[in-house]
């Protein structure tokens, strides 16, 4: 155990050093295809501060050359490797403005999502990356369904949706604890009405029925459990809500299946 302690801490000293590498400086010369290859040599290699470099010196020096608009594309990429995530948005960024029709546009958008992704903090902390990593794959879906990169944009459109729910059930919670019960009945809301596809929603109907069993709003309990039951009857989450009607007398016994389809017509209209 002690000697994969020693391996594991030595493995990510050398990826912090690496991450460390100073930026090179200075002009470098040669002919653009020589710029080019030398810039590719170097994130074959993943050195990738080098490739950055040569990339941006390419730029600089053959500004209106085809390889320059190449390069910028590369730059970003190189960035993102190097985990200069800011760096890299700003690439993107001036590249959208200077080519708004380029063919390569849709792969920018999904390289400035994964910029962002990669950035996405655990739900108790702030969420600004994980709403922008959705924003930018929303721009790839939206305006490039057929790209390669839609599929892709896709999934990770459903993760961030999913780790914002993520969020806002936690806030929801919390307010739980302090018996605080419209603020969390509001925030297990905003998970239904802005999330509802995501893992997090059978939990919210849960959270919203025990909320309202809480505050003696016994029809608002049932249309939240209602719904529940309709939509996930094989959910863990709709089990423990029927249990806690029947405790409470307001569900009748044995009947999970069949209460739920009876009363939930027309219920999700409260949502």
């Amino acid at each position: 155990m002690k000697k994969n302690t020693l391996a594991l801490a030595f493995l990510a000293a050398t990826i912090l050093a690496g991450c460390a590498t100073a930026k090179p400086e200075g002009e470098l010369t040669g002919s653009v295809g020589e710029l080019y290859n030398n810039a590719m040599d170097a994130m074959q290699e993943k050195r990738y501060p080098q490739a950055i470099h040569a990339f941006e010196e390419l730029e600089r020096q053959y500004p209106y050359s085809g390889w320059a608009t190449r390069g910028q594309i590369m730059t970003a990429y190189a960035q993102m490797l190097n985990e200069d995530h800011d760096d890299s948005i700003i690439t993107i960024e001036r590249f959208v403005r200077m080519h708004p029709g380029h063919k390569d546009l849709a792969y920018m958008y999904y390289l400035a999502g994964l910029n962002h992704y990669y950035q996405m903090a655990d739900v108790m902390r702030d969420q600004s990356e994980t709403q922008k990593a959705l924003e930018a794959f929303s721009e790839v879906v939206n305006r490039f369904p057929q790209s390669p990169y839609a599929r892709d944009a896709r999934l990770k459109m459903t993760l961030c949706q999913d780790h914002l729910a993520g969020k806002e059930m936690t806030v929801g919670r919390y307010y739980q604890t302090q018996k605080m019960w419209l603020p969390a009945i509001n925030r297990f809301r905003s998970v239904i009405q802005s999330y509802q596809t995501s893992s997090q929603t059978p939990e919210a109907l849960y959270r919203i029925t025990e909320s309202y069993v809480a505050l003696g709003i016994d029809d608002e309990a049932v249309r939240a459990a209602a719904i529940l039951g309709h939509n996930y009857p094989g959910s863990e989450w709709y089990a423990r809500a029927y249990d806690l009607l029947t405790e409470r007398k307001l569900a009748p016994v044995g009947q999970k299946e069949s209460w739920a389809k009876k009363l939930a017509k027309g219920v999700e209209e409260i949502f």
